[in-house]
């Protein structure tokens, strides 16, 4: 491998990996991000690759085998390029038929087409699937087209390009003010402006400049930046460089949580492959800049996703955020100026610089601009992630692309933005979703967790489970983060318990207010979001529970009973032989009871009960 020794020599390389790509052969790519592998994608690549050789395929086709394409809930996917075809929940055993129908004989695999729940309808082709239609895939739709250890496949699809235009084209100056133009906003949550963010570090004092890849993704349900990482990482580091360029910067870092070894394996490969093309390191491609970086794991801990606690992490110690009133900007890693950002907003720096700022500027809302990824989970019939302009409503969101709640069921809520996010109730639906509208509603951006729940979720409970996260997550530095969301998570408890108080709903509110007001960092000031959203929007629930002494959605163990109706129950005897307390009585064929002070509410009655004779109350 030679290193490119300037800007003309890798449009060069791009154009012969290009043509070496469309040479003629159709390509089968498999998605095997962490989603795909739990389902034995790299089993499916195996198999792929002996059917080719089997029957002598291999001038009629190659393998790419790719990150995650996005749609979780069907991995692995398999699609044939040019034509699209998409094959969904590939196993090894398909792979035969794969070749033989679909490479020699240009026939569909009927079995593995995608189903649309709403219609019935078998899906061909990957532009029809309905969770792809409504998106705006700039960032998440090259996972589809690069094998993540493979530079060429990155630089063949115009990778880097930017990067030349910036070193020899462009002043730092220029590149900070293309991207204030584009209206970026940082994706990690607060939604800084990029470039005011990179002018302020490149005109702090200090010689020796840092800028930090943000990749410690430690929300419940979200894997956006991890699954960008493990499938396009020179997306990001190609952003990385510009951004230091512009900024001043000679060193960076690329901070990911342990948790994920998949995207700091295909980081640090890609990282090393950047070196051998002279791409980072001494004198990038014949420019005279120097920049290089560096993968930092981190312990998992959710704090650390912090700015200044990141920092601390990775100068080895303890990761506890500071008092913000100098900016990292200015003293940041080593006490030396230091700009930080998501690893969303590294990857679209490539894009902003190849399209310009007024490409980018079109897209979103007047004050959000670009797309937004977000990891839709939950009560959802798509499970996924989910690339958007910002400002598309939570409804098509929900309903067009995640399809809809399973089994019929009634919308209830959304929580957005993290375990620190709040919970926006179906009357909200129609809300754009961008960084002013989620912060008006009492729920945020955030990272991009997108929470669904149905009519079975009990909002009370949804509050205890987030509190209970923030309460272990809290680095308890400072005493309102510390002490606050512990005794937010006490009063909670109790009333889910059937013990709480009409002055307990009170001093709930007053205390998540205070630990709002005085907390020391971004996780102790959003902490009471789940407590005040859900107030706010499902007070009657809360009142339910410390009043009525009833859990509405019947979730709440201490505050529901399981009953059997006689005129339903046939007798069959199904919820007698799993119940673990031996709690049920009755005999065959006829209807049976549940002894109250043995059952321990763990609903597996209800569950395996083939005629809904059980319910809740």
């Amino acid at each position: 491998m030679k290193k490119i020794r300037n800007r003309d020599h890798l449009e060069e390389i791009g154009r012969k990996l290009l043509e070496k790509r469309e040479s003629g052969k159709r390509c089968i790519t498999v998605s095997s991000g962490t989603c795909g592998r739990v389902s034995n994608s790299q089993k499916v690549v195996e198999a792929v690759h002996e059917a080719i050789k089997k029957h002598g395929a291999e001038d009629k086709v190659y393998v790419r085998v790719t990150g995650c394409h996005g749609f979780c809930q069907v991995a692995p996917i398999l699609v044939i390029y040019p034509d699209g075809i998409f094959y969904q929940q590939v196993k090894a055993k398909d792979a035969e038929d794969i070749i033989t129908e679909t490479i020699l004989a240009n026939r569909v695999v009927d079995r593995l087409l995608y189903v649309d729940p709403t219609t019935g309808e078998k899906i061909v082709y990957e532009k029809d699937v309905p969770f792809f239609v409504k998106q705006k895939r700039l960032l998440l739709g090259n996972n589809r087209f690069v094998d993540p250890t493979k530079i060429e496949d990155y630089i063949a699809i115009g990778g880097y390009k930017a990067l030349g235009k910036v070193l020899f084209d462009m002043k730092p100056e220029e590149v900070i003010e293309e991207i204030k133009r584009s209206g970026l906003r940082g994706r990690g949550g607060a939604g800084f402006p990029t470039g005011a963010k990179w002018e302020s570090c490149r005109s702090a004092k200090g010689s020796m400049k840092n800028v930090i890849c943000n990749a410690d993704e430690g929300d419940p349900g979200a894997y956006m930046d991890r699954s960008l990482l493990e499938g396009n990482p020179h997306g990001i580091i190609e952003g990385m460089i510009i951004g230091a360029y512009a900024i001043g910067a000679h060193q960076g870092y690329v901070y990911v949580r342990y948790e994920y070894p998949l995207a700091i394996e295909n980081t640090q490969l890609a990282l090393n492959q950047a070196r051998e093309y002279g791409l980072l390191g001494k004198n990038i491609i014949g420019s005279g800049f120097d920049f290089d970086i560096k993968v930092a794991i981190g312990a998992g801990a959710f704090v650390c996703g912090e700015s200044t606690a990141l920092i601390a992490s990775i100068e080895g110690k303890m990761g506890e955020p500071r008092a913000k009133y100098i900016h990292t900007v200015e003293r940041g890693l080593g006490n030396n100026p230091t700009n930080l950002n998501n690893v969303k907003t590294w990857a679209n720096i490539p894009l902003i610089i190849n399209n310009g700022a007024g490409w980018y500027s079109k897209i979103g809302t007047e004050k959000s601009k670009g797309t937004g990824i977000f990891s839709l989970v939950g009560k959802i019939s798509n499970t996924g992630l989910v690339e958007v302009p910002m400002g598309t409503p939570l409804r098509q969101i929900v309903y067009d692309i995640g399809g809809g709640i399973p089994e019929r069921k009634k919308f209830k809520a959304v929580q957005t933005g993290g375990p620190s996010g709040g919970c926006i109730p179906a009357k909200l639906l129609d809300v754009p979703v961008d960084f002013e509208r989620l912060t008006e509603v009492g729920s945020m951006m955030g990272s991009g967790g997108m929470i669904v729940m149905d009519e079975n979720t009990c909002m009370i409970d949804v509050a205890r489970y987030f509190l209970n996260f923030l309460a272990d997550e809290s680095c308890g530095k400072c005493v309102p983060c510390r002490e606050g969301i512990k005794r937010m998570l006490e009063i909670v408890v109790s009333i889910t318990k059937g013990l709480g108080t009409e002055e307990d709903l009170k001093l709930l509110e007053e205390l998540a207010k205070m630990v709002k007001d005085f907390s020391l960092c971004g996780l102790g000031t959003t902490a009471p979001n789940p407590v005040l959203s859900t107030l706010r929007y499902f007070r009657d629930e809360y009142e339910a529970h410390v009043r009525d002494k009833k859990c509405p959605a019947g979730i709440c163990k201490d505050l529901i009973e399981y009953y059997i109706l006689d005129d339903k129950c046939t007798g069959c005897a199904a919820c007698l032989k799993l119940c673990p307390q031996k709690a049920i009585q009755g005999e065959l064929k006829k209807p049976h009871i549940i002894s109250s002070e043995n059952c321990i509410r763990c609903g597996i009655c209800k569950d395996a009960c083939p005629v809904e004779a059980i319910i809740v109350r």
